[in-house]
């Protein structure tokens, strides 16, 4: 994922780098995590039968449905009011399967993948979602503020079968009986940056500790990808120290997103994805303030 990564890095150096020289600027670095509920699937093809039906990562490829979720959220607060905002959340996996049960042929950039039963296939799903944005405070008072968010968000997607995979001209046969072996196929896709909104707020109820929240939503509809994000979030910060905080928040996270893959000649849908994952439940993070 080096477009992934070099983009994140990017946008982190925009938001230091800026000239926000203000007597009230405050920096905050905070580092998290929590375990996501995941179902993942892509529409295949029967090389046998020759019809599609939906082949599931988790229950037929064997990748784990529960995975620790990593988050980092880096935000700038200036000029009394102003935040800028850039955080970014993974969920990367790998599973082998010693024999695939059922065969399947896929279809990415007009080229079509045979995969046979019995072979030994390894299989990588990396999902990456960064947001970056920028926050107003609308109301503040001693020991509360509320505000308003506006970003905007991108999806890494990579997809990869490691294995004797046939590859074969879905314009010329559709079974593909004969075949050449590559050793590994990938795929990467990345959504154009989309829109999304928010609100968030916070409340000292006692010195040193404050209890907030945020959440935050977008849905979207654009040419092959469409899906959505909610992630509602609800704790209680207690200082550690002057600079170090810890966070024990609530977290309501889900992720839908559905990306359609076609062969422009004959309108054929092959490898559609439909990606969903969530979480309900308790995150813990540690963040730094200077």
């Amino acid at each position: 994922m080096i477009k992934s990564f070099i983009i994140r890095c990017a946008a982190i150096m925009a938001l230091t780098l800026s000239p926000l020289a203000y007597a009230d600027n405050s920096t905050v670095i905070r580092i998290g995590g929590f375990y996501a509920n995941t179902d993942s699937t892509i529409d295949v093809n029967d090389p046998i039968l020759g019809n599609e039906f939906t082949l599931d990562f988790e229950s037929d490829l064997k990748l784990e449905e529960s995975q620790f979720l990593p988050f980092f959220e880096f935000s700038h607060h200036f000029n009394d009011r102003h935040t800028l905002y850039v955080d970014w959340k993974q969920l990367h996996r790998n599973a082998l399967v010693q024999s695939v049960e059922k065969p399947f042929q896929f279809t990415w950039d007009e080229t079509t993948y045979d995969i046979k039963s019995g072979i030994s296939l390894d299989s990588t799903l990396n999902i990456d979602i960064m947001r970056v944005g920028y926050g107003y405070d609308i109301w503040q008072g001693h020991n509360y503020d509320v505000g308003v968010s506006v970003g905007l968000h991108a999806m890494f997607i990579k997809t990869a079968f490691k294995g004797d995979i046939g590859i074969c001209d879905v314009t010329t046969e559709t079974r593909c009986p004969d075949t050449v072996e590559i050793p590994k196929v990938v795929d990467e896709k990345l959504s154009a940056p989309l829109p999304d909104v928010g609100i968030y707020g916070s409340y000292e109820f006692y010195p040193g500790f404050k209890l907030n929240g945020h959440a935050q939503y977008f849905y979207i509809k654009l040419d092959d990808i469409k899906g959505g994000l909610v992630d509602v979030r609800m704790g209680v910060e207690a200082a550690i120290s002057e600079n170090w905080h810890m966070t024990a928040a609530f977290n309501y996270y889900e992720v839908d997103v559905e990306y359609t893959s076609t062969i422009s000649a004959a309108d054929i849908k092959i490898a559609d994805y439909n990606i969903y994952y969530s979480f309900i439940g308790p995150m813990l993070s540690v963040s730094y303030q200077f």
